[in-house]
């Protein structure tokens, strides 16, 4: 049988090693979180500087001197997945097709030169990409993202056409 002061011994050796380890898995997360924080601070400074090039890409001459904080709020949007910056930033007069990522910008010049409104299967392979169900599922959800944000219309579901009011209607359509 074992005595009492025994087992309270025992005990406090295993919770002396438990805070111990405790101790150490804290240390752990305070650096994975000084880790997180610098990194959040890197991305805070690149979506600034993105949102700064893109104002000024994107100013009529004369205004090159767009204040950092009012170029960010221009394409910032309160986006569910908890991302601050816009890859596709909303249409307004004065902003070029050369602003948009690549693929996107593939996708409005197809639509521009095509002679009517097309359909997601038929933009894939147009930009490249095997006209398979997930690639076309992927570039109609961009397309949509395109309609929203004021470079395509979609006047009938699923088939989209340059905005008319859009991304330099005169660019494409002299």
């Amino acid at each position: 049988m074992v005595s009492l002061p025994e087992e309270l011994r025992v005990r406090e050796i295993a919770a002396r090693q438990r805070v111990e380890e405790l101790q150490v898995g804290v240390a752990e997360l305070e650096l994975r979180l000084e880790e997180a924080r610098e990194s959040l601070s890197r991305l805070e400074i690149t979506r600034e500087t993105v949102a700064q090039v893109l104002a000024e890409l994107s100013a009529p001459q004369g205004e090159q001197d767009v204040p950092v904080r009012d170029a960010a709020e221009s394409i910032e949007t309160s986006a569910p997945h908890g991302i601050g910056a816009m890859t596709v930033p909303p249409w307004r007069d004065g902003l070029v097709v050369a602003v948009l990522p690549d693929v996107y910008r593939d996708m409005v010049e197809v639509v521009a030169d095509a002679p009517g409104p097309l359909q997601a299967k038929q933009i894939v392979p147009r930009i490249g990409l095997p006209a398979t169900t997930g690639k076309i599922e992927g570039t109609r959800a961009k397309l949509k993202r395109l309609v929203e944000r004021g470079w395509l219309d979609e006047d009938t579901p699923g088939r989209f056409t340059l905005a008319r009011r859009g991304p330099g209607r005169d660019r494409f359509n002299p």
